[in-house]
């Protein structure tokens, strides 16, 4: 069976990582949270007061950061190395949050993470999502998903997440932050946060992470049988 892609698109806190992840295992295909790469592009520019309004600085930070993804085997979850450290935990902090969104519309850090990201699904049999992966990165994904729902849900649902962590931070300021983010990734230059023509779209407001997983898996289960067919006449 050929291996396709898997394009999750949509706004933060929908339930697309924890998505992509179920249906990256149910397919046995790669993971890929590209959020993540840019989290820590934007923890290292942080810890190195990059100024973001240098391209010559920013060139050449970019080119001492290695991003990769290895699977913790006590927790079963793949976790993000940013030069050899483990920063999975860092890079989900609100501090993160708040400035994610200013150093991913830098149009050197789309282009340096797309290419690597591409190369990564280049042998296909991935599941990866973010918020270009269907009109920029692999806008010849076979299956595309858009994902959307209620800001103050998504703002709960961070919440929850950050609570976890052990980190408190006020509803208003979610929200503030979340709205800040769309309105950044939604009107920037380089690869806007948008609906592929072609993407399924699903709102996640009143759905459980069940059903997300089970829309996608059908989206996927109808490409193959599609392809199948296709080839088979």
């Amino acid at each position: 069976m050929k291996k396709i892609v898997v394009a999750i698109d949509g706004y933060s806190s929908c339930g697309k990582s924890t998505t992509a992840k179920i249906v990256a295992k149910e397919l046995h295909y790669a993971y890929i949270d590209t959020g993540a790469m840019y989290r820590a592009v934007t923890l290292y520019f942080l810890d190195h007061y990059i100024d973001l309004t240098n391209p010559k600085k920013i060139n050449q930070a970019l080119s001492e950061i290695h991003i990769t993804f290895e699977r913790n085997a006590k927790t079963q979850r793949n976790e993000v190395f940013l030069n050899g450290l483990n920063v999975e935990d860092e890079i989900r902090k609100m501090y993160i949050s708040n400035k994610v969104s200013e150093v991913s519309v830098i149009p050197e850090v789309r282009h340096c993470l797309v290419k690597q990201q591409q190369k990564m699904g280049k042998k296909r049999g991935v599941v990866m999502d973010g918020r270009d992966i269907g009109t920029t990165v692999f806008p010849d994904a076979e299956v595309k998903v858009f994902m959307t729902a209620d800001v103050y849900t998504r703002a709960k649902r961070r919440q929850e997440e950050l609570l976890e962590k052990g980190e408190m931070v006020p509803i208003d300021e979610i929200i503030q932050n979340l709205q800040k983010r769309d309105h950044i990734d939604s009107t920037r230059k380089e690869s806007p946060l948008m609906q592929a023509p072609d993407a399924r779209l699903l709102d996640t407001t009143f759905i459980t992470i069940d059903e997300q997983v089970d829309f996608v898996l059908e989206q996927v289960a109808a490409q193959i049988f599609q392809r199948e067919f296709s080839e088979s006449e």
